[in-house]
């Protein structure tokens, strides 16, 4: 059954175009020093509804875009970046990985992005300001894996908690149900009416951003120009399930790939492939080594490794092939090495997150983040560990994976018992036929979202195109190759769509290779790419 817009979507456009028809963005330089960059980049600021499905309110909310400009001017349009999360802030990373993406658009498109609401600089949403309450939340909370069936109720428990905290210490009763991935999609049109351009979405979202593009998609597919999903979320578990179980389907077998593949690597790019063992005998000794960190964590710099702490290690390598060789140098350390050899090891790994930002109040800001927007948009809730049988959704996510189910189970627990709901939520299906097709994009193996995931997002959107390449990693955008390349301008460019049932093919995961590796090969010129290449290796997404 193919979807309509609801009555709520159609008179809610009608008030959002009226007051938006007329705004325009004027862009000018931004702030001195926002940008470490020395791409030509444009800021701007648009005034929005804050409350679409009030017909009262007068209150506004201050969208502010960043715009990196087309290398070929005059450009073709502007396109529109989400990187996921949620809770990841847009601004930073349309400047940091925006190199990468001129060149797969055909460097003829502008592309612009803003902080989602309950991000960065857009209506941040706050639990606490108090630094030792969010350390607390971090080490008990946040962090908490299910290592026993007592502590199952422990974590559900901690949700419960962590949720009042931000109730009565943060901000969220005022921005808590303003948050929602529907009001993000609603801005999008905003800023895609301001642009001075044609009003059409032209659209590029990654992990998280499929869900908010497939939300984009349904709510206004007679808007559709181009867009691109790539690494896709099962957009209606994400609204209507207890977790978010296909996520996960395929980290097991990823992370038993990861040791398969690395007995056939290059020479030299597999420090694991030297010490004569299995693949399945190394897997052994890496879930030897988890459990002996659950039972005895180690202390490194200011982390304390324990099971759930290297899981979610282990689950942010997977992401991005690139970085496999450095992984397989420090998997034989900590399996085969010495313990002061493991220590020095972790300290390192600590060290480098702690750099990042993803240790800290930092990640602590990006989890709450994530609260504030996936808790909101889910439309069930538990009311109690008894009445409702909590466990069977944590179970169920163990089952699904045992690399990830635990870790990601207080996640759930937080969004079954989330004192918010957004104000509007779409409640379609991702049945629609667009205006112009959408491409969707996966690897064969993705360890965060599967490829089943894109194939039924593609078998909704009619018309649709998918490409697939036969890569590993956390996106196509995480898997360099030249036919990914070809496609993904192909359709800027043209609106081209891979041929039905057709496969890309990429280098082996361990060879060294990336997007400057693919430009010279297509142009003969890898210059664009290699200053940002560094980029790929920290998997943003």
């Amino acid at each position: 059954m193919r979807s309509s817009p609801s009555l709520i979507s159609i008179f809610s456009l009608f008030f959002v175009a009226q007051a938006c028809s007329s705004a325009k963005i004027e862009w000018g330089p931004c702030k001195d020093g926002e940008f470490n960059t020395t791409l030509t980049v444009q800021c701007g600021t648009l005034n929005v509804p804050l409350d679409y499905t009030s017909q009262v309110s007068n209150e506004s909310l201050d969208l502010e875009v960043v715009k990196l400009l087309a290398p070929v001017q005059p450009s073709q349009g502007s396109i529109q970046l989400n990187f996921g999360g949620p809770g990841v802030p847009t601004r930073e990373l349309v400047v940091a990985v925006g190199p990468i993406l001129q060149i797969l658009s055909g460097g003829a498109y502008d592309l612009i992005g803003f902080d989602p609401r309950g991000t960065g600089k857009t209506l941040p949403f706050i639990c606490t300001d108090n630094d030792f309450i969010k350390g607390q939340m971090l080490s008990e909370g946040l962090r908490s894996t299910l290592e026993s069936d007592t502590m199952e109720r422990r974590v559900w428990e901690r949700a419960r908690l962590d949720a009042n905290i931000c109730r009565s210490r943060g901000n969220g009763n005022k921005t808590g149900e303003l948050a929602g991935t529907a009001f993000v999609a609603r801005d999008i049109m905003s800023v895609a009416e301001a642009t001075g351009e044609d009003g059409l979405l032209r659209y590029w979202g990654f992990s998280y951003g499929t869900t908010l593009g497939a939300t984009l998609v349904a709510m206004f597919p007679d808007k559709v120009d181009k867009v691109i999903l790539d690494g896709v979320q099962n957009a209606h578990e994400y609204y209507h399930a207890h977790a978010d179980y296909e996520e996960w389907t395929d980290s097991d077998p990823i992370f038993s790939y990861f040791f398969e593949s690395c007995l056939t690597a290059p020479p030299g790019r597999c420090a694991l492939a030297a010490l004569n063992k299995t693949a399945s005998e190394l897997e052994r000794d890496a879930w030897t080594f988890i459990e002996s960190v659950r039972a005895a964590p180690i202390p490194a710099g200011t982390t304390l490794i324990d099971a759930a702490t290297f899981k979610g290690y282990i689950l942010g390598q997977l992401k991005y092939t690139g970085g496999w060789p450095a992984f397989s140098s420090v998997l034989a350390t900590l399996l085969y090495g010495s313990r002061g050899e493991a220590v020095r090891v972790l300290e390192a790994i600590v060290e480098e997150a702690e750099a990042n930002g993803e240790l800290g109040i930092d990640g602590f800001d990006i989890q709450t983040s994530l609260w504030a927007i996936h808790c909101g948009d889910r439309t069930v809730r538990l009311d109690s560990w008894e009445a409702q049988e909590a466990d069977g959704v944590f179970k169920r996510l163990y089952n699904t994976s045992r690399l990830v189910g635990d870790i990601v189970a207080p996640i759930s627990a937080s969004c079954a018992q989330w004192p918010w709901r957004a104000k509007e939520t779409y409640k379609g299906d991702f049945q629609v036929a667009t205006r112009k097709p959408v491409l969707v994009a996966s690897n064969t193996r993705d360890s965060h979202t599967p490829l089943r995931s894109a194939k039924n997002l593609t078998a909704g959107f009619e018309g649709s195109g998918l490409l697939e390449v036969n890569a590993t990693g956390h996106a196509t955008l995480n898997a360099p190759s030249v036919c990914g390349y070809l496609a993904t301008v192909g359709y800027w460019l043209n609106g081209t769509l891979p041929e039905k049932g057709s496969v890309c093919e990429a280098p082996h995961p361990y060879a060294e290779y990336g997007w400057d590796n693919v430009l010279e090969e297509v142009t003969g010129s890898p210059a664009l790419v290699v200053e940002k290449r560094a980029l790929n290796r920290r998997g943003w997404f």
